[in-house]
Parts: structure tokens; C-alpha cells; sequence
């Protein structure tokens, strides 16, 4: 059954979640505040980089199924189900900014005539979902017709496409069997595919994503702490972490060692939760997550350090190649990047540092300089560090590149590279966690 929906908030969740909707042969309409988006999605083109959405994004808008407003008087009585796809940015003090959800709910809801189901899909601390059910209701013409349910997203970035297609579950936080045949109507082709569906109340609903990052979370800390003391004890973490992985009560995934984890979702999800942890007397659970914070800063310095020895101790004046400013391959994101603290951690000691991503693209600013190539970041180099895990790093030439730099020296941050080619090349290829192999 084809629905009317409409997607407030078009940033990286709302673009995707629209244009999936589309796919899925809904008719859809997206909501944004700024012009400027709304004209070029509805040109069929995506504000940021993500993998195979500006195929999704032509194909609808051509097929009519898409389209893209300023105008809340478009959707309010038009569409049947409301997703509120919204930021909810951290605030000073860890907990998260509600005041897009809360601007979204005054404009929509006195506009809302007939009923109609609202299903948020932001992240927020739990309970979120009922104080905005009353003020929907309490400013909605329609009043109790308006029913609020809250589905939680898992969307990888650089896999959000096939992550809003092809979902591993679909949780549903629904308070009658109204809203849970809507969603099953929405999301009617990933269900006949036999889609693992989790029903349950608002608050577990709002709670599980912040879980789920927190657990992922912890489980990159937990690898990098281990990396840190085989490095001490002349271990290597990579075998450690694929021997772990067998276990079948933990599994091979998260477990990378590298430089930790960063974006815009887990750094700034696993802080409100620890402050709502906090809030409702949970400390043992805000203590965990404070410790799984300080151990992922601690790997950014770690890395950053190891440059500094690698050049003997001193870093002023010296070149240092940045291959990666994305916080991870596969997006242009470059929000709490791991790369990008390392830079800045090494120009702030004096470095000259040059920057270099396939797709993400910096505003100017003091500290560092981005260019163009890999080239031309390793052209004179005297370290080279690999701190984003692009294909195109991972397959870099070393003999091609060591006539280029002043010295053969690479880190590799996300212990990718294949050490033997680096090294039978000439080049000292250091990796955090693997002292048994240097």
C-alpha cells in the first residue's frame, strides 16, 4: 500500500531516509528550512557524500515520487505518517540540543487538521518522546488523533543507503496497534524479506540506539587499550583481536584497533547518555562511558606521540603528511575526526602539516594546509601518516612514493596497510599494537 510521508529534516538521516522511502514506492516529501538545500535536492542532488544516494536522490525526483519543500502547509494534511529526522547536536555539557525537535513540533503540529501518525527518528535522552506527545497533542487541532511512535535509525555512514534498504531490524516504539500497522505499511518491502522487527514502548525505543553506540563504543576502546599493552609487552593486537573474534559471545566486529572511534554520532550519543545516566542517579553506567572516552582521546595522543618519537623527539619544522580527514573512509564527515585532532595535536608542537582526503573538503583554517593529492601531501614529507582508511591508501605504490618524501617513515593509524610491500620498499612502517612485527 503506497502512503503519503513526509521527512522533516534533511540532513544526513532525513536525505537518505526520504529518498529509501521513495524507493520503497511511497510518495514523499521533504522538509528543510534553508533554500538552498531544498533547490538542489530537488535537482536530484545530495548536500554531502554518501555512497550511491545521488542515484536514489535522481531517481525519485525524476519519478515524481520525491520532492522537496520549504512549506509545512504542504505536508500537514497531506501526509499520512510524519518522520521528525532532526538534529539533536551536543550542548555544552554533554546532553543533547532538543531545540530543532522542539521548533519542528510548534510549526508542524498547528497545522495538523486530521489525524496522522508522528514517528521520530532523532536520537534523544529517553524520556524525550512523551513530553512531545503532549505538546503535539496539546497543539494540534486534531488533538488525540495525532499519535507519536519512535523507531530508532542504525545508519552506518558510508553504508546508509543499503542501511535504509536492506536493515539488519526495525525497532518500533508504538503505544497502540494503530501505529504498528502504519509501520509495517511503510515499511512493507524490507519486512517481506523477512527483516527482524522489534516492537516494544517509547523509552526502550529511545533507548536502544544510545545503547547500541555506547556497547560499539566500548568495544573500539577496549581494543585500543589492549593495542597500547601489546605494544609495551611486545604483542600484536591484530591476531588478538581475530582470536577474540571467534568467540562467538563477541564477535569480530568493532574489534579494529586504530584510532579510535569519532563522527557525529557516537562521540556526541554515548555523552548524552552518560548525562542522562547521570541525571536518573545510573553512575555506574556514566563512569563506563567516561572511562570508554578517555581511553579513545588517549589513542589520538598515543598516535600523535609516536610521531613525535619516530622523528627523534622533535617535531618543529618538520613536514608531516595527513592522508585522511574524514573521520572514517567512505563519507565526507569530518565532525570529531580522529585525523584531524592528530593534526592539530602535531602543528600545535610546531609541525608543517598537509592534509589530504578523497572527499572531504575543510573550511580554511589555521593549523594546517589541504591539498590536493597524495602527492602532494608526501612530497617532502619527513612522516607520513595514514589516519583514514580510503581504498585509495590502502593500495598506494610505497616504491612510488619514496623518492617523493625525506624520509621513509609511515604510521599507519588504521593498520591497513600491508606491511611486508611497505617495508620490502624501504620504509619503516610502524602500527600501535603490533611491536611483535617491527
Amino acid at each position: 500500500m503506497t502512503l503519503r510521508i513526509s521527512v522533516i529534516g534533511t540532513g544526513y538521516l532525513g536525505t537518505t531516509l526520504a529518498a529509501g522511502l521513495a524507493e520503497f514506492g511511497h510518495e514523499v516529501i521533504g522538509v528543510d528550512i534553508v533554500p538552498e538545500v531544498v533547490k538542489k535536492l530537488n535537482a536530484g542532488q545530495p548536500h554531502m557524500f554518501e555512497n550511491g544516494l545521488e542515484h536514489l536522490l535522481e531517481q525519485h525526483t525524476r519519478s515524481g515520487r520525491l520532492r522537496f519543500t520549504l512549506d509545512y502547509d504542504d505536508i500537514a494534511d497531506w501526509a499520512d505518517v510524519h518522520f521528525l529526522a532532526l538534529g539533536t547536536p551536543e550542548l555544552p555539557d554533554g546532553s543533547a540540543d532538543l531545540s530543532q525537535l522542539h521548533a519542528t513540533i510548534d510549526a508542524l503540529a498547528p497545522k495538523l487538521t486530521k489525524p496522522a501518525l508522528v514517528v521520530g527518528r532523532s536520537t534523544v535522552p529517553v524520556g524525550t518522546a512523551p513530553a512531545l506527545q503532549e505538546r503535539l497533542r496539546r497543539l494540534a487541532p486534531a488533538g488525540d488523533g495525532i499519535e507519536l511512535a519512535w523507531q530508532p535509525e542504525f545508519l552506518r555512514e558510508g553504508f546508509a543507503v543499503g542501511d535504509t534498504l536492506r536493515p539488519d531490524r526495525l525497532v518500533f516504539g508504538v503505544q497502540s496497534d494503530h501505529a504498528l500497522r502504519l509501520l509495517k505499511q511503510v515499511y512493507a518491502i524490507p519486512l517481506s524479506e523477512e527483516t527482524p522487527v522489534i516492537t516494544c514502548d517509547l523509552a526502550t525505543a529511545e533507548l536502544i540506539k544510545q545503547a547500541a553506540n555506547t556497547f560499539l563504543a566500548t568495544k573500539i576502546s577496549f581494543i585500543n587499550a589492549m593495542a597500547q599493552l601489546c605494544q609495551v609487552a611486545g604483542g600484536d593486537v591484530t591476531v588478538l583481536a581475530d582470536a577474540l573474534g571467534l568467540d562467538a559471545r563477541i564477535g569480530r566486529g568493532h574489534l579494529s584497533p586504530g584510532l579510535g572511534f569519532g563522527g557525529g554520532c557516537f562521540p556526541k550519543d554515548i555523552r548524552a547518555l552518560a548525562v542522562r545516566a547521570d541525571e536518573l542517579g545510573v553512575n555506574v553506567l556514566s563512569d563506563l562511558i567516561k572511562s570508554v572516552e578517555v581511553i579513545n582521546s588517549a589513542q589520538r595522543v598515543e598516535l600523535a606521540e609516536l610521531a613525535i618519537d619516530q622523528l627523534g623527539g622533535e617535531i618543529a619544522g618538520k613536514k608531516v603528511a595527513v592522508l585522511g580527514a574524514a573521520f572514517k573512509e567512505g563519507t565526507d564527515d569530518t565532525r570529531d575526526s580522529p585525523s584531524l585532532t592528530v593534526a592539530d595535536y602535531l602543528h600545535d608542537r610546531g609541525a608543517i602539516v598537509e592534509v589530504y582526503d578523497p572527499q572531504a573538503h575543510l573550511a580554511p583554517r589555521d593549523g594546517f594546509t589541504q591539498v590536493g593529492s597524495v602527492i602532494e601531501a608526501v612530497r617532502d614529507a619527513d612522516i607520513v601518516l595514514h589516519l583514514t582508511a580510503w581504498p585509495e591508501f590502502r593500495y598506494l605504490d610505497p616504491a612510488e612514493l619514496a623518492p617523493l618524501v625525506r624520509s621513509k617513515i609511515i604510521i599507519d593509524g588504521r593498520l591497513k596497510l600491508h606491511a611486508p610491500t611497505w617495508r620490502d620498499a624501504g620504509w619503516k612502517l610502524v602500527q600501535i599494537g603490533r611491536a611483535a612485527t617491527l
